[in-house]
């Protein structure tokens, strides 16, 4: 597997030849069978958690304790064999516990950086919202330039790299609400959800057995590097980035939109919608990659206005409406009309 993936063909149009994407896909549901042993009945999370990792992508995971976020985040660090790092975020964390220090060395007369646990090719942020907004800013950088600058030296992470951030309901007490710019550092948002009922006995048949210690690795760091390069090279028409920026256009357009999708949000649809089309098994990205992906791409990214939320409406709702309200492209080049 790891050699289908390894092998480029130089001379295809788009670099990717139907081996590299079947290989690909056989690798990446290989990843989501490993995954789903752990976290169960969940498998369309854990397809776009390995989107997001393919697309050079940070996830959010939000909701109410104890339905396995940490576990879904611990469970894809197994998978691939890197370095994994948890960093439990309290109030009183601080900014140096989770980028590092330089400390004087007085044996060697000299300054020395210990690297936080931002060191790790999968960093696990548990309960990002519980620490204050000083220590959260201490992700964006890592985030955005996957460099960390301590005393005006710059020290970059390792490679692939991607933070699972954790949080809470920001109803629940104890949480500070992340600011609008480090929500649009992460790529997706998504949601674990409670079990269906026959999962959750089958959770507790197993529960002492089923851990991601006790996980196998399916794939090395070097391995992912490749798949992150092979998703880089997928086809998008321009149709298709055009109907990425009018669905992002909607939505700021929108009357319950405060603040709409940033040009940002738009790179990161198309960049996941590439890499979801590998996952699917194709080497090109059709409409219904962007349809499928535009809910958990877009809706952390939007603002609502306060009479909007007073009513009761939610980001999905906006987002539903573009969807509604934007031709879908053809490929013939023609526009079928907007749904009535």
């Amino acid at each position: 597997m790891t050699a289908t993936v390894n092998h480029v063909n130089q001379h295809a149009p788009d670099g990717l030849t139907p081996q590299h994407v079947q290989g690909f896909a056989q690798l990446a549901a290989r990843l989501a069978d490993n995954i789903g042993s752990i976290v169960l009945g969940k498998p369309e999370v854990v397809r776009l958690a390995l989107t997001a990792l393919f697309a050079q992508g940070h996830i959010l995971l939000e909701d109410v304790p104890g339905v396995g976020k940490t576990t879904l985040a611990r469970a894809m660090a197994a998978t691939i064999r890197g370095q994994w790092r948890r960093i439990q975020f309290t109030p009183d964390l601080l900014p140096s516990d989770v980028s590092g220090v330089t400390i004087f060395n007085q044996a060697t007369r000299g300054f020395e950086f210990h690297p936080g646990p931002v060191f790790a090719n999968v960093v696990i942020a548990d309960e990002i919202n519980r620490a204050s907004p000083k220590t959260q800013s201490a992700l964006l950088e890592v985030m955005e330039e996957r460099t960390v600058t301590i005393d005006g030296t710059r020290h970059p992470v390792p490679r692939p790299f991607l933070v699972v951030a954790t949080q809470n309901p920001v109803e629940m007490d104890g949480t500070y609400r992340l600011p609008e710019a480090q929500l649009d550092r992460f790529l997706v948002k998504l949601s674990v959800g409670y079990p269906s009922e026959a999962v959750e006995i089958e959770v507790l048949r197993g529960a002492t057995m089923r851990s991601p210690e006790n996980l196998e690795p399916v794939a090395d760091t070097n391995t992912i590097g490749q798949m992150v390069a092979m998703a880089q090279r997928v086809h998008i028409a321009e149709p298709l980035y055009a109907y990425a920026v009018r669905l992002a256009a909607a939505t700021r357009k929108h009357t319950h939109a405060r603040i709409g999708v940033s040009p940002r949000g738009v790179i990161a649809l198309t960049r996941a919608a590439c890499a979801y089309a590998l996952i699917e098994g194709r080497g090109f990205v059709l409409p219904e990659d962007i349809k499928t992906l535009v809910e958990p791409v877009f809706a952390h990214r939007l603002m609502l206005t306060s009479d909007a939320q007073l009513r009761g409406v939610t980001p999905a709702d906006v987002i539903r409406d573009a969807v509604q309200a934007v031709p879908v492209p053809l490929p013939a080049g023609h526009q079928a009309a907007p749904p009535s």
